[in-house]
């Protein structure tokens, strides 16, 4: 029991050296990685950074023979740590079992990794450390890189003209013909908003309000569904169906968010295009911001055909 005790707080490297599987294997470590970042599940963990902690091993499969010094043929640590800053890039999560989640798949992708043993902890919550740590495995991970399953979705911005307009079916109807994975956006809808003068609560407001007017936009065709999350939109994305975009989660989570309010909801639209590298972005009854980071078109309400 003792030695039980001793190994779940001991570093993940005699963690590795006491569960090794049958046959040689190599490991290389990461120590005490210390990184300031916004992470928490709790409000008060919003807007502020704090340090997390990481302690990683890796076990590969041995090095070749003949190796001759070369750092192209090794798994340099330089994937480890490239691994957590990707993953502490992409989003802002509320969970350390997320995160490690993340991490330890990203190093799985590599072709020499066997196992990962990531540990994070955050060390400003209290007066001890409070963390996870987790095992995995290749074979418990796809090797489908993000490269290899990104969609390019297209992208099309509504106008509440646009959603009420007798063409609504039509131009969903074309979009769903294509290739592409098609998800629509929104503004805000027309009735008046509370007003708090507070940026923080209003944008909270503003972000509410675009998601209203996109289970309007649901409630118009049984076909378009309202999604959240990125993991929603990637799982309908994959699957073939027409999502409508509840912007606050994404928004609220993102690592650099937009520059513009919500209230500028064609320039939200264009960044939460440019930000999941959209084909086209099509915006319809409204007019089209600077710089969206994206290919766009405007189509006026009118108009029958994309």
């Amino acid at each position: 029991m003792s030695s039980d005790i001793h190994l779940a707080f001991a570093h993940p490297s005699e963690r590795s050296a006491a569960t090794a599987r049958p046959g040689p294997l190599d490991r290389i470590s990461l120590r005490d990685h210390i990184v300031e970042v916004e992470i928490g599940a709790f409000q008060q963990e919003r807007g502020t950074t704090q340090r997390v902690c990481f302690n990683v091993v890796v076990e590969i499969a041995p090095l070749p023979a003949d190796l001759d010094d070369d750092v192209d043929r090794i798994l340099s640590y330089d994937k480890v740590t490239e691994a957590i800053a990707h993953e502490l890039a992409r989003e802002r999560l509320a969970l350390l079992e997320t995160l490690a989640e993340r991490v330890a798949e990203r190093i799985l992708w590599e072709p020499q990794a066997v196992r990962a043993f990531v540990r994070i902890e955050k060390l400003d919550r209290g007066p001890g450390k409070l963390g996870v740590e987790i095992v995995r495995s290749s074979d418990q991970v796809s090797h489908e890189t993000e490269e290899d399953i990104k969609p390019h979705p297209r992208l099309m911005f509504l106008s509440n003209t646009a959603i009420d307009s007798d063409n609504l079916t039509g131009w969903i109807d074309q979009m769903e013909c294509r290739e592409r994975p098609l998800i629509l956006c929104v503004g805000a809808h027309e009735l008046a908003l509370p007003q708090t003068g507070h940026k923080w609560t209003q944008r909270r407001i503003d972000l509410l309000a675009i998601e209203q007017n996109a289970w309007r936009l649901a409630a118009r065709d049984e076909r378009c569904k309202v999604v959240e999350t990125r993991t929603e939109l990637d799982w309908a994305m994959k699957n073939g169906q027409i999502c409508v975009w509840a912007p606050s989660k994404i928004v609220l989570d993102a690592v650099e968010g937009p520059s513009e309010p919500p209230s500028n909801a064609v320039a939200l639209a264009a960044w939460f295009a440019s930000t999941f590298e959209a084909e086209e972005m099509i915006v319809i009854g409204a007019e089209l911001p600077d710089n969206p980071g994206v290919p766009l078109r405007a189509h006026a309400e009118e108009q029958h055909t994309l």
